[in-house]
Formats: structure tokens, C-alpha cells, sequence
């Protein structure tokens, strides 16, 4: 890997990360400090949170404000502004005949034989699609073009309807994507105020309906993302941190807030990229070469895939359709996005999912979540339903006492109250009830990662898991033998492991052209890969490190494949091996592999990193230890059993038979009999199944 761009900063880096249930912040000073906070979420404003955190965290190291130098930030806002469908008024302007084309979409169901499924609304309701006399014909020509009497016209219509964004998608403007710009900038200089996107500017690709759902859902979130940046920035300013505020994409890069506000669609998966960031790094370190990233956290479990150092990037994605890990056929349940994003899929399982009986009798965990207000019974703040924070309270896992360094007390006898009426519907005991829902957890947490990895045609059982998130230690060796999976690796800080991959990321962009004819001459290929090199060396400076990519698929496919191109100037012996490339990655992922005559290039992309100047082994050093001597409790495996509560830093590098409980500040890891561990030199636990 190329060196860093820059020297270690003179000052602190702090990387807050927002979850369903708590608000993660590390801070790392200028000696190689690292200072963790673990704070409860504070919806509706999760931004409040965030600055609480990071003052507490400062002021906990004891450093001022004013040092520090970098603010990173993963978030689920716009995320949640889907989910919640809380965004704002939204229209579509486009060409005329094509109102239709969000409702008509594709063919695909996630669901096939449920009869009583419907698909999502569109976030713009037909009222609010307008049509434009324009064309832009598919070689480019206007015929007729856009009106400026017209689009003034229609302005006036957008006001008076209330619209608050606008997304213009104009037919094949990827072609000619002047004469859409200059549509959305006439209308944002007649409607000051409100949001206006042009679907060029955010997924300049064919395919009518992918980049019109793109930029709807651009418009959608902007405002809210807007809003949300700006809060915050004023926030930290009023406790003055005026350090520079990046934002994680779904990509796994960061990005400033300005930039992130024209473009919100690019940060829907912000908070889970950061976490597999941090899985990406400390693969790179510890030199493994087939990875699954586990996330569990308080609503929801996620997984990743990462092959010698580098995460799976989707070129599109489905959000607000539940589970995010829908593909090909069975896609359909959320609105498409055309952005690069880490491949990440979610089961909606996580600490504080909710526990019930259907009416057939059957045990279910998820999807409904308690969140952090009022959270699980065991909180004591109120919440009655049960969840699997309070059966893995009741089965002995989590602490009797408190969690997160004791900011959250816990109160076992609410926890067997809430799961009390589950046990009686099932005829079971307490105990017996909570175990039978610790199962079907991990059985719906198989989902996500067989979604990474045996629907890739990649064999999990070669993988090495790596797990973290709140409740991911807790579930990862359980989820692990059921997959085969005979290596576990939870690193430090597994609570806070995504606000810890912020601290590591490099800042990165994004450009696309889509391919066209004239491209098939190597000259012009080169050409336009070096006019977009240059535009994001411009965006991050000379010290950028650049990859060219090219989505390739054989013809009459629909979905591609991304290549990287090697290094070196491009002459025909390159795209030769960039086509074995190709066909390589084909046969693995699909069984099969074509000729060159078949092979058609789609899109030319370049992604162009600012490398960070710290290392995931900066911040590896072994927390300071929170508690007492070791102890023991009862906890309930096939039968109960006496087991050992460690901390991180009683762990030995020989091996030791389990079961065993080791408590961290942030996590709690277990260890379930049959299975072994140690402490590995980097600190990280690790549990493996089978002889030593």
C-alpha cells in the first residue's frame, strides 16, 4: 500500500458513531490516547447525542475542544428518514410519458407466493410527478429541448403545491446531462429554498427507473441530511470543536459534510460501512484473507464479506425493503440506489429486538426493536416487552449488574418478568424460554451471511469471522459453528467498533462516465479514465491514491460485475487481463464463464482515496481494565453451568477450554463449552473450535 498522505496530526481525531440504542465516540490524542464513551442515543435528535458524547469523551482525556483536528461521523439519518418515511415533500420532474416509471419499475418480488404483499409507495406520489415537453433523444440529440418559459411555469406549480425537493430525471440524460442541469438550475433559481437534484449529478447511468428512484430518494433524505449537518456542525462549534467534519459513505470512505449534503444518497449505509471498514484494516494488519464482518448491535445483526483486504462494493442496493441483502429475482421490497456501498446484508435481530409467539405457536426474535427509549426491560426504564438483552440477562451472558462500564444498570428480576407471558404461551420455563430465543437469533443471523457469502459462490467455512457491535460477541461463536466457521476474532473495543473504523478510514470520491461507442478505441478509453483520475486528484489533492474500475457483464445480462483495472498505462494486453479478470470473477460468483466476444463494458469508474495517516495497530492497545477480580455465575448452555467471568486482559495467548464470559467496557464475549480461547498479540480474543 502507498504511504499516507500526511504526518500524524498534532491534536485528538474522535469518531462518533450513532446506533438504534447507543451512541458510540473514541477519541485518539496526539500520543496514541484512546479514549472510548458509550452514551445512550437520543432520538428524535441523535445529534445531541453526539455532541454530548464528544464532550464527555474530551473531558474524560482531558483535552480541550480546540485540539482537535478531525470530527468523523457515521449516521443513520438518512437511513432512518426512509424507514420512518419522515422525508419531505417530494416531487419528480421528467420527460413527458415517463410519470409512470417509478410505480412500473422492475418485475421483482421478494416474496413469491405472498399474496397480500404491495409494493412500496414511491416517496413521490403521483400528484407530485410533473412532465416536461423536452427530449433527449438516445444519441444525444434534443428534440425539442427544454423550455425556459416551461420550466418557470412549472415552477410556479412546484411552489404552490408546497414541494420542499425536487428530483429532475429526464429521459436518457445520462447522454446529454448539460441540458438536465440546466433544467434543475433553472428551477433552483426560481424555488430558493427548496432541494433540488439533478439524477446526472447523483447516477449519471442508464437504466430510466434505477436513476430516477436514485435521485428521488436523494431528494427525499436532503433536507433532513441538510438539516441534521448543520445542526450538528453548530453544536460542536457552540462547544468549540471547529475541527472539519467528514462524513462515512456507504462506500467505506469519508467524505465532508458539504459534499455529503448535495449528495445524502451516498451515506444511507454510513454506519455499518464504518464498522466493515475497521474489519477491512485489521484484516490488512493480520494478513487474512477470506473475512466475515459480523455487526450485531441494538436492532439489527449485519455481514459483510472481505477478500485480501478489500470489502465487496455494490454498484446498487435496495433501502427501506427490511432485510439488505435482497438480490437479483427476489429484490423489490425497497427503493433502488445507485451508489457504491459496501455489500452489506441485515436481519432485523439484534440486543433489543423483541421476543413473541405467533399464533401457530412459533418462537420469533425481531424485527420490532424496543430501540434505546424505552429499551429492554432490564433497563428499567419502562420497557415491558421482552428481548434478547433480557434472555441473555436471564441466561446468565450479560451482567447482573451493569453494562456499558455501569452507565446502564440492569435489573434481572424485569428481565424474567418480561419473558414471563412468552414462557407460558410456549409451556416452558423462564430460563428454557430465553434459550430457545438466543436459537433463533442465530439461525436468523445464518441469513445474512450465507447472503455474503454462499450466494457469492464463496464457501464460508474458509472464512474467519470477525465480530462486533454491542451483541455480536455474544452471538458470534454460536453463529460460527453453525456455518462451520472454526475461527472467531473479537477485536478490542468491539462495542465501539465502527466509531473506531472512522478513525482509520481513508477520505474518498467517487466518478462515473457511462461507456459509449467511441470508447472502443483504447485511446479514448484512456482518455476519459484520465480526465476522471484528474477531476478527483483535483477534489483531494496530488497525494490521492487512484483505482480504475470497469462494471462488466456479458451481453444480454442485466447485472455486472466491477473489475478493477490493473495498474499501468491502458493498452489492449491490460483490457485483455481486465477480461480474465472478469471471466474469473464470473465463474466464481455464478458457476460459469463466457468468451470475450461476450464481454460488454457498462461503466468507467475511478476511486480516488486520501490515505489516513493512522493505523488500525494505533489504536489496538488493551483497554483499561473496568471491574473487580474474575468471578463466576451460572449460565444456562444445554444445561446450567458454572462459568468463568473474565476480563480482556486475564485472557492468556495459550489457549483455555470454555465456557467462559469475558466483559470489556463496551461488550461482553462469550465463550461456549466445546470452544477455545486465547489473547493474540494485537489483543484481539480469539475463539476456535476443535483440538489446539
Amino acid at each position: 500500500m502507498p504511504p499516507s498522505h500526511d504526518p500524524r496530526p498534532a491534536g485528538w481525531r474522535v469518531g462518533a458513531d450513532i446506533g438504534g440504542t447507543f451512541t458510540d465516540v473514541i477519541a485518539l490524542g496526539p500520543a496514541g490516547e484512546v479514549v472510548p464513551m458509550k452514551v445512550p442515543s437520543t432520538p428524535p435528535d441523535y445529534g445531541a447525542g453526539v455532541v454530548t458524547a464528544t464532550t464527555a469523551v474530551l473531558s474524560s482525556a482531558g483535552a480541550q475542544p480546540e485540539a482537535v483536528v478531525a470530527m468523523l461521523h457515521g449516521t443513520t439519518v438518512a437511513t432512518n428518514a426512509i424507514l420512518s418515511m419522515s422525508g419531505v415533500r417530494t416531487a419528480v420532474v421528467t420527460t413527458r410519458g415517463f410519470r409512470d416509471v417509478l410505480e412500473i419499475g422492475r418485475l421483482r418480488r421478494p416474496v413469491l407466493y405472498d399474496l397480500s404483499w404491495s409494493k412500496p409507495e414511491p416517496l413521490a406520489r403521483r400528484r407530485n410527478r410533473y412532465e416536461l415537453g423536452q427530449r433527449i433523444m438516445a444519441d444525444g440529440r434534443l428534440d425539442p429541448p427544454a423550455s425556459e418559459d416551461e420550466v418557470r411555469t412549472l415552477a410556479a406549480r412546484l411552489r404552490a403545491d408546497g414541494i420542499e425537493a425536487v428530483a429532475v430525471c429526464l429521459l436518457n440524460s445520462y447522454v446529454r446531462p448539460d441540458e438536465e442541469r440546466r433544467v434543475a438550475e433553472l428551477l433552483r433559481a426560481e424555488l430558493p429554498g427548496v432541494y433540488v437534484t439533478a439524477s446526472v449529478d447523483v447516477s449519471p447511468q442508464p437504466h430510466e427507473f434505477e436513476r430516477t428512484s436514485t435521485a428521488t430518494v436523494n431528494a427525499y433524505v436532503g433536507p433532513a441530511v441538510h438539516g441534521y449537518l448543520t445542526r450538528l456542525e453548530a453544536g460542536l462549534r457552540a462547544e468549540k470543536v471547529s475541527a472539519p467534519l467528514l462524513v462515512m459513505q456507504s462506500s467505506g470512505g469519508l467524505l465532508d459534510a458539504a459534499s455529503v449534503a448535495q449528495r445524502p444518497v451516498q451515506i444511507i449505509e454510513s454506519g455499518p460501512a464504518a464498522g466493515v471498514t475497521a474489519v477491512q484494516k485489521l484484516a490488512q494488519l493480520m494478513g487474512l484473507s477470506t473475512v466475515v464482518a459480523f455487526d450485531m448491535g441494538g436492532t439489527t445483526a449485519k455481514a459483510s464479506l472481505i477478500e485480501h483486504g478489500e470489502p465487496f462494493v455494490s454498484a446498487d442496493y435496495e433501502v427501506g425493503g427490511g432485510m439488505n441483502g435482497a438480490r437479483g429475482l427476489s429484490s423489490g421490497a425497497g427503493y433502488p440506489v445507485r451508489a457504491p456501498s459496501i455489500d452489506i446484508a441485515e436481519v432485523g435481530s439484534g440486543g433489543g429486538s423483541i421476543i413473541s409467539v405467533d399464533a401457530a405457536g412459533a418462537l420469533h426474535v425481531g424485527p420490532a426493536s424496543a430501540g434505546s427509549r424505552p429499551g429492554p426491560a432490564c433497563y428499567g426504564q419502562g420497557g415491558e416487552l421482552p428481548t434478547l438483552t433480557d434472555a441473555n440477562v436471564t441466561l446468565g451472558y450479560l451482567s447482573p449488574r451493569a453494562l456499558a462500564g455501569g452507565r446502564v444498570a440492569i435489573h434481572p428480576n424485569l428481565a424474567a418478568k418480561a419473558l414471563s407471558p412468552v414462557a407460558e404461551q410456549l409451556g416452558d420455563d423462564v430460563p428454557g424460554t430465553a434459550r430457545g430465543a438466543y436459537q433463533v437469533a442465530v439461525s436468523n443471523m445464518t441469513t445474512a451471511v450465507k447472503a455474503v457469502t454462499s450466494e457469492r459462490g464463496r464457501d464460508p467455512r474458509e472464512a474467519t469471522m470477525v465480530a462486533f457491535g454491542g451483541a455480536g460477541p455474544l452471538y458470534a461463536a454460536a453463529l460460527a459453528r453453525e456455518l462451520g466457521i472454526s475461527t472467531v476474532i473479537v477485536p478490542v473495543y468491539p462495542g465501539l467498533f465502527s466509531s473506531l473504523g472512522l478513525l482509520v478510514a481513508d477520505t474518498e470520491r467517487h466518478e462515473l462516465t457511462p461507456y459509449r461507442p467511441e470508447f472502443a478505441e483504447v485511446s479514448a478509453l484512456a482518455a476519459e479514465f484520465a480526465r476522471l483520475s484528474a477531476k478527483v486528484s483535483v477534489e483531494l489533492g496530488s497525494d490521492a491514491v487512484v483505482d480504475r474500475l470497469l462494471d462488466m457483464r456479458y451481453r444480454g445480462q442485466r447485472f455486472e460485475l466491477r473489475i478493477r483495472v490493473p495498474d499501468g498505462d491502458l493498452t489492449d494486453d491490460l483490457l485483455a487481463e481486465t477480461r480474465a479478470r472478469f471471466h474469473a470473477e464470473h465463474k466464481r460468483t455464478y458457476g460459469r464463464a463466457g468468451t470475450d466476444e461476450l464481454v460488454e463494458l457498462v461503466n468507467l469508474r475511478v476511486r480516488g482515496r486520501l490515505l489516513t495517516s493512522v493505523s488500525i495497530e494505533d489504536v489496538l492497545s488493551l483497554p483499561v481494565v473496568v471491574g473487580g477480580e474474575p468471578t463466576t455465575r451460572e449460565c444456562r448452555f444445554a444445561e446450567a453451568v458454572p462459568t468463568p467471568v473474565v476480563g480482556r486482559s486475564d485472557l492468556g495467548t495459550e489457549p483455555v477450554e470454555g465456557p467462559m464470559v469475558i466483559e470489556d467496557m463496551d461488550a461482553t464475549t462469550l465463550v461456549p463449552p466445546g470452544a477455545r480461547v486465547h489473547r493474540d498479540r494485537f489483543n484481539n480474543i480469539v475463539i476456535t473450535w476443535g483440538a489446539s
